[in-house]
């Protein structure tokens, strides 16, 4: 660097942060509201996906929008409510399992597509419903009751201190498989409950997954993030799948930055109090930044090693997008240089290889070239990702998107 200002306290920067986000929320609204339910999903130049009658509307996916349109509410966008009431009606006709209990993976028009109820999709109904009450949606106290009672009492196990992967539709256990990623966002979902309705269960369910996930496992792995466990939370090391998106083999950086910013999050949420997250989440993102950026091309791989080696070495958007935000708050935690410099050249990077200039959204994933690859994206699939690394520089460090927005606003 050559400057001493940083880039969050311009004005210019803070401008350019803002129209970033305006133009990602205009990408994904044009057409997204599908009639017969649901979302539709966006093509490269945000046209819906071609659709059958038999496609999948995703528990997740319907979840990330109503928060996504939650936080333009917030930010005084018309039209959000539109989007916010078509997602949360789908929730409750679609996904919700009304003999069961729980939400479907996969709402089709009249049956589930995927009937499994999965811990992943859960954890974003909490953060859907905890943004809906935030922007005073009138159906979000039945829904965040009602997934708060299903993730208490089918998937958290007490004894563990987080929650378990996969069910049935009936509740049958699914298998032994025990994963970080579900209970990560758990964690992001459960802060957000706190702040909409200052039960404190909610903050001691979230500070139990971050001690075991990144107080325990993380921290005997070398501050790498753990991904895959066994039935009893033992890792393993050797696990495989043929699930490229949600169960990749080895460590995701990725992963390790979104953790990082969470911890801290969670450090302010909680009073600071717990002296091992700051420490923690630098020790994160440290690791992550020496393994997992490509220094001859730029951007994060997606999976390497134990060792640090490259084992998916394309880069994907959604990394870029959490280092951006832990870069972000640890820059104005912490204060030290090196994190204006990531800051900085993540956003670089971002700026020249992901964003779509000519259709709008971001390339999902770069090839060797660092010209877009579609072998496990669709389309332009993800607003939450790359909406928080817009808004997180914005806000105070104290609380989530939806708290900072409702606190202060956004601040040129």
């Amino acid at each position: 660097m050559t400057d001493d200002a940083k880039w969050v306290t311009l004005t210019p920067h803070r401008l350019w942060l803002t129209q970033q986000a305006e133009s990602l929320l205009g990408f994904f609204e044009r057409r997204l509201i599908d009639p017969r339910g649901g979302f539709h999903d966006a093509d490269t130049d945000g046209a819906p996906l071609p659709s059958g009658p038999q496609r999948p509307r995703y528990l997740h996916a319907t979840s990330r929008m109503v928060y996504c349109f939650a936080l333009a509410r917030l930010m005084g966008r018309p039209g959000a409510d539109a989007v916010i009431d078509h997602g949360m009606d789908y929730l409750w006709r679609g996904h919700r399992d009304a003999a069961h209990g729980g939400y479907v993976w996969a709402a089709g028009e009249g049956a589930p597509l995927d009937d499994t109820k999965q811990a992943y999709g859960h954890a974003f109904v909490l953060l859907a419903a905890s943004s809906a009450r935030q922007v005073g949606h009138p159906d979000a106290d039945r829904l965040l009751a009602d997934v708060a009672t299903i993730l208490h009492e089918k998937f958290w196990e007490e004894s563990h201190g987080a929650v378990a992967e996969q069910f049935g539709r009936d509740w049958r256990p699914y298998d032994g498989y025990r994963g970080q990623n579900a209970n990560m966002h758990l964690c992001e979902a459960l802060m957000a409950a706190f702040e909409a309705t200052a039960e404190g269960a909610h903050l001691r369910m979230a500070e139990r997954i971050a001690e075991l996930i990144i107080g325990r496992h993380a921290a005997e792995a070398g501050w790498l993030v753990v991904e895959h466990f066994t039935q009893d939370w033992r890792p393993d090391h050797d696990y495989k799948s043929a699930n490229q998106m949600f169960r990749p083999e080895g460590a995701t950086p990725g992963h390790s930055l979104e953790w990082a910013r969470l911890l801290l999050q969670l450090w302010e949420l909680g009073g600071r109090r717990h002296d091992w997250m700051p420490p923690a989440a630098t020790a994160l993102f440290r690791r992550a930044a020496r393994d997992g950026w490509d220094k001859a091309r730029g951007g994060f791989r997606y999976t390497i090693d134990w060792d640090g080696a490259p084992l998916i070495a394309d880069r994907y958007g959604w990394p870029c997008s959490e280092g951006i935000g832990a870069a972000a708050v640890l820059n104005a935690i912490d204060g030290a240089p090196e994190f204006e410099g990531w800051y900085r050249r993540i956003w670089d990077f971002s700026a020249t290889y992901l964003i779509d200039r000519e259709h709008g959204g971001w390339f999902p994933q770069l090839g060797d070239d660092n010209r877009p690859t579609y072998d496990l994206f669709a389309g332009k699939p993800d607003l939450y990702h790359a909406l928080k690394a817009c808004l997180i520089p914005l806000l105070p460090t104290s609380g989530s998107i939806a708290k900072g927005l409702i606190g202060s606003g956004i601040a040129l």
